[in-house]
């Protein structure tokens, strides 16, 4: 059996689970419902700093990210605070989808992967 450790769990999720090499990040959502697409993103990406930051992971460990928008017309926007944050030639492998997210004003989600 590997190794599994669980950081910041409650019974539904953990914050993140690193295994096998790799951290798991949780989707992160912004505390500010409704305002707008840019600074939910800039929030949403600053809690993924935080998590990373509190195993000693950096950003350009990243190998994978899964985004949820909640309008395409958001792709841009999104798209504008994320290539500010992800270091030059550390792009992850990512997929970016439209979806109902569970809470009225939230437009972002993102959930990411890195090697230890």
């Amino acid at each position: 059996m590997s190794n599994i450790t669980r950081i910041n769990t409650n019974a539904r999720m953990s914050q993140v689970v690193m295994a096998n090499g790799f951290a798991f990040v949780s989707g992160q959502v912004p505390d500010n419902a409704g305002s707008s697409i840019e600074q939910q993103t800039t929030e949403v990406l600053g809690k993924i700093d935080a998590q990373l930051q509190a195993q000693g992971i950096q950003r350009e460990q990243i190998v994978s990210a899964n985004v949820w928008l909640s309008s395409p017309a958001h792709f841009g926007a999104f798209n504008a605070v994320w290539d500010q944050w992800i270091p030059s030639g550390h792009a992850p492998a990512r997929a970016c989808v439209q979806a109902l997210l569970m809470l009225p004003g939230l437009d972002v989600e993102v959930a990411v992967v890195a090697a230890l």
